[in-house]
């Protein structure tokens, strides 16, 4: 499978507070099973190896709209999310970040037995995908974190990240097993992060030949190696060829500016909200009490559960459904999300016993906004952004407080030295990977 796109990542670092991780894993859950009822579970592994919806996912949650968090926040709370139910709705999440990324071949075992899924199948897939994207694909990042999303019929997506320490930036790879003819021919389903001029990827289907060339010269003993290299001269440096694919220029600033949100879009979300009238949409969903604030969030989560690829180009424009964690563009309102929780919830359980009446209705906002934003205008974004402050009672901790070491007081453990995390498939001495601990 082809690449899909690149994306830039800035790299942060810091905790999730537990308000926010905490409604994370309940949103996370209540979409999924939107998404499983509306499409099924295979769209939820297609949705998730898209990088630009992923990327907004990420933002209609409340988490950082453009840092390298985004990858290891959103997994990490589907995980939490599904893994109460999993098999209910036949969807699970293994592996994670660091130590948990190489326990991925014993969950998968540990499902296997359950659910009776080929865990031997998917540690290999685990293993090859993080291999190429360690070694085949040599640009610079080295993996930290490593998920694997399936369903029980044995699909499945993998979503991991590396990272350029040196330069402040995180790469994200997307897999798909659907379509997936070689994990050495062209693979990915994406892959996100900055340019970093010539690169080695040897899965790219340009490449045949070369891997064809080194498993000859393997066969054939060091000796034929040896008398190249002898003969090689020094040659002009390869002129790079990028193909056109699209890419996803995320910017190192964190506060959200008029430049990352096409406003039309944003204008049209808002006037679907404002359309169809807070007081009849509560009316719709037997929901009463819902706000006008609440329903534009429900909007654009319902452009998260129904828009096409090309409308996630610009993620930072999710920011405005909840506000964003580091209150860019401004703070998360508690009684917005619990309340826009609430109507999912609501909606999705009710679709479960066979009336689908209100889940419907989150889908129209979607289709009202697509139809609205090419006729409407609106505030101006600065507007829009003193809306949200002025809206604000309270202002939530941005990070968790940090780990205390445990021992005695005043003792601090010696910091590791870093190194390329050994993730499953880059140990090759048993199918689950090496169990060294990271460096």
């Amino acid at each position: 499978m082809d690449r899909t796109g690149s994306a830039d990542l800035p790299l942060h670092s810091g905790r999730v507070p537990d308000w926010l991780a905490e409604r994370m894993a309940r949103m996370g859950r209540v979409l999924v099973e939107a998404l499983v009822l509306h499409y099924g579970r295979h769209e939820v592994l297609r949705r998730l190896a898209h990088p630009f919806w992923f990327q907004s996912l990420g933002a209609v949650m409340g988490m950082d709209w453009h840092s390298s968090g985004v990858t290891t926040t959103v997994l990490g709370a589907l995980r939490r999310g599904l893994t109460p139910g999993g098999r209910q709705l036949g969807l699970y999440v293994v592996g994670g970040k660091g130590v948990q990324a190489r326990r991925t071949p014993d969950e998968l075992r540990i499902i296997g037995d359950r659910v009776g899924i080929d865990a031997d199948a998917l540690i290999r897939a685990s293993r090859l995908a993080a291999k190429v994207d360690s070694a085949a694909v040599q640009d610079g990042f080295e993996l930290y974190a490593h998920s694997l999303i399936l369903s029980d019929d044995n699909a499945w997506a993998v979503v991991q990240q590396g990272m350029n320490a040196e330069a402040r930036q995180a790469r994200r790879y997307h897999w798909l097993s659907e379509g997936l003819g070689s994990f050495v021919d062209s693979p990915h389903a994406a892959i996100e992060g900055p340019p970093q001029g010539v690169i080695l990827n040897l899965t790219d289907r340009r490449a045949a030949r070369a891997r064809v060339a080194q498993v000859e010269l393997v066969s054939q003993g060091p000796d034929v190696v040896l008398g190249a290299l002898r003969k090689l001269r020094p040659q002009p440096a390869p002129v790079p060829v990028t193909p056109p694919l699209p890419h996803l220029q995320l910017p190192s600033h964190e506060e959200v500016t008029r430049d990352d949100v096409l406003l039309r879009r944003l204008h049209g979300t808002l006037a679907a909200a404002a359309e169809r009238g807070p007081k009849d949409f509560a009316e719709l969903l037997l929901t009463p009490g819902v706000g006008a604030r609440t329903v534009a969030a429900l909007a654009s989560v319902a452009e998260v559960l129904h828009g096409s690829p090309s409308r996630f180009t610009d993620p930072a424009r999710f920011s405005f459904a909840q506000g964003g964690k580091d209150r860019h563009p401004f703070p998360v309102r508690l009684d917005v999300y619990d309340e826009t929780l609430r109507v999912l919830r609501s909606a999705v359980d009710a679709a479960k016993l066979g009336n689908d009446e209100r889940l419907l209705a989150i889908r129209e906002l979607d289709r009202q906004a697509r139809r609205l934003e090419s006729v409407v205008t609106g505030a101006s974004f600065e507007e829009l952004v003193q809306a949200g402050w002025k809206e604000v009672s309270e202002l939530l901790p941005t990070e968790a407080p940090p780990h205390r070491p445990v021992g005695r007081p005043g003792w601090r453990r010696a910091p590791a030295a870093r190194g390329q995390l050994e993730l499953p498939g880059l140990g090759e001495d048993t199918p689950g990977g090496s169990s060294r601990q990271p460096g």
